[in-house]
């Protein structure tokens, strides 16, 4: 203890805690749990601890910083962060210094306090996510946060009552576009290689712009030609040969990303498929490797500088008391070689 006076520090080391644990608990925080929170506040009782208000108000002054923080990819190599993500990097960095904004990089923590530690340890006055791993996890903390009055903004799906603010593409009508588009070269037998369960809204999003694809065209879906998959090469690749191994018929494909479409790719022309004259293939995202696959990847290209500068102008504005909704942006399909129109109907 400084000077005989007991402190923040000396409480969380009694407790057994972090410090900012400390003090999320000492003003009845609820992102601390019931059972912490009583521990904490009877060991400050104890020590007959006092909240130093001058340093309370010194950390309650604006940092000019803003946290990014990544979702951990395992799928996508050594940097574990997803390549969409990284266009939208530079972006965010320069929408932050344009307004005076310095910019802190991290991962996401998936422990009890993985989030709120940037605002009550003064390190950032509001967080943006990129990346969410398994979404109906990531939505409870997000409701913990909202809770504790945390400023923070997600690129991400929009969502009838989810909790905070999200910026995100409008999935469901880029892959209705997408689809119309293999269809229109006359493909009917089309695969979707995607997770479709509620943990991924937004490939769920795209599944179902897929299917209303198909249902506007008069063809029906068929259950064989739909793969689970996570966001990566290799489970595109699995997948595809998952398609190969029901040996149905196809002529389309449709990779809920690029990463998928890419690695499914690579799997059929292994097998002697020739892209695009035999099979036509849309991936989704438009990262930097999709221009340079043999032959380039048609995909939904998502507007990543737009997208960064209007993640750091909301968020902005939310640190300055403002309410914003979230809303979704548009998308635009890239044709290029991978889809062939020789089965044109």
């Amino acid at each position: 203890m400084k000077d005989g006076k007991p402190t923040s520090f000396d409480i969380a080391w009694l407790a057994g805690v972090s410090q900012p644990t400390v003090s999320r608990a000492l003003r009845n925080s609820p992102l601390v749990n019931e059972e912490t929170r009583r521990k904490v506040q009877a060991i400050a009782r104890e020590l007959n601890y006092k909240v130093d208000i001058n340093a309370r108000n010194l950390r309650s002054q604006k940092t000019r910083t803003l946290a990014l923080l990544f979702c951990e990819d395992q799928g996508t190599g050594d940097s574990l962060i997803n390549p969409f993500f990284l266009s939208m990097l530079g972006s965010i960095t320069r929408a932050s210094a344009s307004r005076g904004y310095d910019l802190l990089i991290s991962f996401q923590q998936f422990s009890e306090d993985w989030q709120a530690d940037y605002e009550d340890a003064n390190r950032a006055d509001g967080i943006i996510f990129l990346g969410y791993g398994d979404y109906v996890t990531y939505s409870e903390k997000l409701a913990r946060l909202d809770a504790a009055g945390a400023h923070y903004i997600t690129w991400g799906p929009v969502l009838e009552g989810q909790p905070g603010m999200f910026i995100g593409c409008d999935n469901f009508n880029a892959a209705l576009t997408a689809t119309r588009h293999l269809i229109n070269l006359g493909s009917r037998h089309i695969a979707f290689i995607g997770d479709i369960s509620e943990r991924s809204p937004e490939f769920l999003q795209r599944y179902r712009g897929y299917l209303a694809a198909l249902q506007e065209a008069g063809i029906a879906a068929e259950p064989l030609l739909q793969v689970d998959a996570e966001t990566s090469e290799d489970a595109g690749y699995k997948a595809a040969l998952t398609l190969q191994e029901r040996h149905t018929t196809i002529d389309g494909l449709f990779g809920a990303s690029d990463l998928i479409a890419i690695g499914a790719m690579k799997a059929f022309q292994e097998a002697g498929v020739a892209i695009p004259d035999e099979l036509s293939v849309v991936g989704f995202d438009d990262i930097p490797m999709a221009s340079y696959t043999h032959p380039p990847l048609t995909t939904v290209q998502q507007n990543t500088r737009k997208a960064g500068e209007l993640l750091v102008e909301n968020l902005l504005d939310l640190v300055n008391g403002e309410t914003r909704q979230s809303f979704l942006m548009p998308a635009d399909l890239m044709v290029r070689g991978s889809c062939g129109g020789k089965n044109n109907l």
